[in-house]
């Protein structure tokens, strides 16, 4: 028995855990930039979408576990990029809103997706909507 089965050449999740490792290193300098870590460039992309939102809705927009997520946002608040308020309608809820400090960072950000992109030099854009709609397939299989 020769166990191909096993052999890493033949396994689609390390080719995308090589594939998202890669991504990480190439965020890496232009979030530095901005003093973001890539899962805080996702908060913050998320609510550039749409501000003042509540930290559940937070979780479903960016997919981050909510432990995570609290951690992240004690550390954007720390920096001055957005505030975590009480929801006036019902004080359970928590509201996550940018700061000025925040909505500025927008227009400094705004390269970043060109940036990253044209280190693709082997995928053109019909190719990159195709691979994220098939990477939309797999998320949706693998999420309860």
């Amino acid at each position: 028995m020769s166990f191909e089965q096993l052999k890493l050449k033949n396994q689609l999740c390390h080719r995308l855990y090589m594939a998202s490792n890669s991504i990480a290193r190439a965020y890496r300098e232009p979030l530095a930039e901005l003093n973001l870590t890539y899962p805080q460039y996702v908060v913050m992309m998320a609510l550039w979408e749409q501000d003042e939102v509540t930290i559940a809705e937070l979780i479903d927009k960016t997919a981050i576990d909510g432990g995570a997520l609290t951690q992240i946002l004690k550390k954007m608040t720390d920096k001055s990029l957005l505030s975590v308020i009480k929801d006036e309608h019902d004080k359970r809820k928590r509201l996550v809103q940018l700061t000025h400090t925040g909505h500025s960072l927008k227009l400094e950000a705004a390269d970043i997706p060109k940036r990253i992109f044209c280190k693709f030099d082997s995928i053109d854009t019909t190719q990159a909507q195709q691979l994220m709609q098939l990477l939309d397939l797999v998320v949706n299989d693998l999420t309860d």
